[in-house]
């Protein structure tokens, strides 16, 4: 009798059909299909692991599988059985029973290293016995097959064997990499020298790379910002590039970084139609000038990166124009004008913008009415942006582009009583709002500075001509020798009327002017006026945006000769528009290779909490490394998804659990172009005090139009030890994994997910700590219920087995929530209490507070909020929260 194993019942089929079985089934393969994996040179194998999955509405068969490839010296396709592995502990499947229920069989089988180091195609196949069809995965996955490159053990030390035919007018210097396991060439070419007020252009030829498969770039999409574009075969990029990189069929990667900035010149990369790369250079200057490229060959794309961008910051730094009075007064604002409680509440505060909340016609009353109603709510924001529509404008009714700045002080209409009103009954109404921030254009707004206004009276202006395109025709601008005195006066206004911060928007329109003399004198001129005057009197409290113009890159971003700033990292979060938000976060992700590099704290932009996407946006904005903004239309929020981003603090404020290093995509995805029907993942690490300790997270994403499953392998996540074990947990599930190294037989979690779908994954190390007894392995996990709650965990845990019996651990969080512990000899719920003791600042916490997690037997779950508020404790002088933890 057939048994429907779903219901333990006779099933209604009378017999099995083949085809039917294999209609309800699915495989999964790593390394993963469609696309390609690097094998490095001390590899002598490959392991491949394959998930075989049928519906349990059949009963289980046993399948036939095949890795299917054409490894061998003939390069002819040959089948290698698959060889179905038993093992107790299957690894994690995400939400596994929230999906249709499935039989799952483990497969597994080497395949040597070739002798030749050709690229491997390779794709699977399975059936039920020899007397049936094979099922092809790619024909039902719409993915084409894998590839698998073999780097060489000694790679070409000369750049003749990465580039050919590049112009003679190239002069190629080698030089000393910073970053281990790459070259590094310099690459210089002149350019012809401005006449009058045209701007010179020379292409010089970088030749075609040569033996690689896919590239990727970051372009300039439009004037404002960079975005991603990939490739297969012929280098194309419709736009212009400022990186590119080359993936070659030995696993090498080729990156080449075109610098700005310097000089007056301005590089990027053209093709032409023979798949030539061209140094496309723009020179300001009367003299000649010069072209001035890197190359780096490396092992990994992260590398070679590294090796063009730490030389890049070399190269600008032997090219500083700036006076010796404002190099010293960045570097002492650097060293110590930022005050720790500025970095905690700007950085690391909840934010709240009025630009997509309040519209463009903009009052004071309606700040006020948002501000209530957040407060209504019990959200608790730390720093507002009083966004654009709050400046005194000519030209009431026009296009912005057609509006000039007049005046210092807000508009009547909409603030009557002017800014130091509104900002003084805003601190007075919500004491919790730290930092008040006003939006303005670099050059004052969309359309510069009216020519009529008291701006024009008493600052010297002259007018400019502006390239055509969106915002062509002429522009009146503060003239290059009273900028200084302009920013001062302005932010001393600002200063005097209760704003401390600025974001500074439209910084694109310094590339925007058209006329050679109008660039060499207001270019830099208006940087570093900005620069000096922000620090002078906001210290870090300031947001670069539509800034990503090369010069402004290499000039005023990658410089570390003064302290962080945030910087928008892509074009706008739009609401309305379906399609933009997965190209917002794969843009944002992309870009990030680039921006972790800068001296910049990377801006994913606000979002809406109440929105189709929100919850895709805030575990984006969660994972980014960023700050966090909110621009919710009033009384329209999402209380769940701001508190799983957001925590209380001891001190009664709200703060979001901001991982210390920079999320971006991850290494095996930087080729992975949009189209393709594979996962996002973008990856970030937190570290404690000592790099002994550190969680990976990885945020993974569904951009495509159909539900998608990948299986995630332990290399995947950035630091990853090859000597530690690890447990990975997802949220929002909380599911925890069997505990896996990177050696391990199946060192993989299966995650499906939907359109929209979204999940993070996130990696600790287990602590082995011996005791009298028995051994145990603890992760600490943080917050459980926040996407990155494992960020709330300050410095490193402390564990100590204890002679007689049991361990006592140390935790330090910096807010307040549920602190989630795994303990693999954890005591059951029903005798918890007589082996657990656990203390806040040497007090023991209420026996409510402590429990067994719901749905794990292993993870002790401590209520710090509720202890905290129930045992009446107060804030001393610090802002973090010590836990220990004694097991008996």
């Amino acid at each position: 009798m057939v048994v429907n194993e779903l219901s333990d019942k006779p099933s209604q089929l009378k017999f099995v059909r083949v085809a039917q079985m294999l209609l309800f089934s699915n495989a999964l393969c790593d390394p993963p299909l469609g696309q390609t994996t690097i094998v490095k040179s001390d590899q002598d194998s490959i392991k491949f692991t394959v998930l075989l999955e049928s519906s349990k509405s059949f009963p289980e068969q046993n399948w036939e599988a095949v890795l299917w490839h054409n490894g061998h010296q003939s390069r002819e396709w040959k089948e290698l059985a698959l060889q179905e592995t038993k093992i107790s502990g299957n690894p994690l499947a995400v939400e596994s029973n929230s999906r249709p229920q499935v039989y799952r069989r483990w497969y597994s089988v080497f395949l040597n290293r070739p002798s030749n180091l050709e690229p491997i195609q390779f794709t699977l196949k399975y059936r039920l016995s020899s007397y049936d069809p094979w099922r092809w995965v790619n024909d039902h996955s719409n993915l084409t097959d894998g590839e698998l490159y073999f780097q060489p053990k000694t790679p070409p030390n000369d750049l003749v064997n990465y580039l050919k035919g590049f112009s003679p007018d190239l002069s190629v210097d080698p030089v000393e990499s910073e970053t281990p396991h790459t070259q590094l060439w310099v690459l210089t070419s002149p350019v012809k020298a401005a006449e009058g007020k045209a701007s010179a252009y020379t292409d010089t030829s970088l030749g075609v790379p040569r033996s690689f498969s896919r590239w990727f770039s970051l372009v300039r999409i439009w004037s404002p910002w960079l975005a991603p574009r990939h490739g297969q075969g012929q280098f194309s990029p419709h736009e212009d590039a400022v990186l590119s990189s080359f993936l070659r069929m030995d696993g090498l990667h080729l990156v080449l970084l075109a610098i700005s900035g310097i000089d007056e010149v301005l590089t990027v990369f053209k093709p032409d139609s023979d798949g030539n790369v061209i140094a496309h250079s723009r020179n300001d200057s009367l003299k000649i000038g010069q072209a001035r490229i890197l190359a780096a060959v490396g092992t990994t794309f992260n590398a070679a990166l590294a090796a063009v961008m730490y030389h890049a910051r070399k190269v600008v730094r032997g090219y500083d124009t700036k006076s010796q009075d404002v190099k010293e007064e960045m570097e002492t604002a650097r060293e110590k004008d930022v005050k720790a409680e500025w970095m905690e509440n700007w950085y690391d505060g909840l934010t709240y913008c009025t630009w997509n909340a309040l519209g463009q016609d903009l009052h004071e009353q309606k700040i006020f009415d948002a501000l209530d109603i957040l407060k209504e709510k019990g959200i608790q924001i730390t720093n507002l942006i009083i966004d654009d529509n709050w400046q005194s404008l000519d030209n009431y009714g026009q296009s912005q582009f057609q509006r000039g700045w007049t005046d210092f002080e807000a508009n009547r209409e909409g603030f009557p009583s002017g800014l130091k009103h509104t900002a003084t009954t805003i601190r007075d109404k919500h004491p919790n709002v730290q930092h008040i921030a006003v939006w303005h254009a670099l050059l004052g707004y969309w359309g510069a500075v009216s020519p009529n206004g008291n701006i024009a009276k008493n600052y010297k202006t002259r007018k400019v001509r502006k390239s055509k395109g969106l915002t062509e025709g002429t522009m009146t601008v503060v003239d290059d020798e009273d900028v200084p005195r302009m920013y001062d006066d302005f932010y001393k206004f600002l200063l005097a009327s209760g704003i401390d911060s600025v974001k500074t928007d439209a910084q694109f329109f310094l590339d925007v002017m058209d006329d050679a003399d109008d660039r060499r004198d207001l270019i830099k001129t208006y940087q570093d006026a900005w620069t000096i005057a922000s620090l002078r009197y906001f210290s870090i409290k300031a947001i670069s945006c539509m800034s990503q113009i090369p010069q402004i890159l290499f000039h005023s971003q990658l410089p570390t000769n003064k302290p962080r700033l945030m910087v928008r990292n892509s074009d706008d979060f739009f609401p309305d528009v379906p399609s933009s938000h997965p190209f917002h976060i794969f843009t944002n992700a992309l870009t990030s290779l680039l921006t972790s590099h800068l001296n910049v704290l990377p801006d994913w932009d606000m979002f809406q909490t109440s929105h189709p996407y929100s919850s895709f946006h805030g575990a984006a904005r969660c994972i980014s490394g960023g700050p966090i903004y909110i621009t919710d239309t009033p009384g329209q929020h999402s209380l769940p998804l701001i508190n799983s981003m957001t925590a209380p603090t001891i001190r009664s404020t709200t703060r979001i659990l901001r991982p210390n290093t920079i999320g971006k995509c991850i290494e095996a995805g930087v080729y992975v172009p949009y189209e393709s029907l594979r996962f996002l993942k973008v990856g970030t690490y937190h570290t404690g005090a000592s790099t002994s300790y550190g969680v990976s997270i990885l945020g993974i994403f569904n951009l495509s139009e159909q539900p998608l499953t990948e299986l995630i392998p332990l290399r995947d996540f950035d630091g990853v030890q090859p000597e530690r074990e690890y447990i990975v947990r997802a949220h929002p599930s909380g599911e925890i994994s069997p505990p896996m190294s990177l050696d391990s037989d199946f060192a993989v979690v299966e995650l499906a997910l939907d359109t929209k779908g979204w999940n993070i994954l996130t990696a600790y190390p287990l602590y082995n700590v011996p005791n009298a007894e028995e051994k145990t392995d603890i992760a600490v996990l943080g917050l459980v219920g926040k996407m990155t709650g494992a960020a709330a965990v300050v410095g490193t845990p402390a564990f100590e087995g204890r002679d007689i019996g049991g361990l006592k651990m140390n935790v330090v969080v910096k807010a307040l929530g549920v602190l989630g512990i795994y303990i693999s000899t954890l005591p059951p719920s029903s005798s918890l209490h007589e082996h657990i003791m656990v203390l806040i600042h040497n007090l023991p916490v209420p026996a409510h507070t402590v429990t067994v997690a719901d749905g794990n037997e292993k993870v002790l779950e401590i209520d710090v909020e509720t202890a905290w508020r129930e045992m009446g404790l107060q804030a001393g002088w610090g802002n973090e929260v010590e836990v220990e933890i004694i097991v008996r």
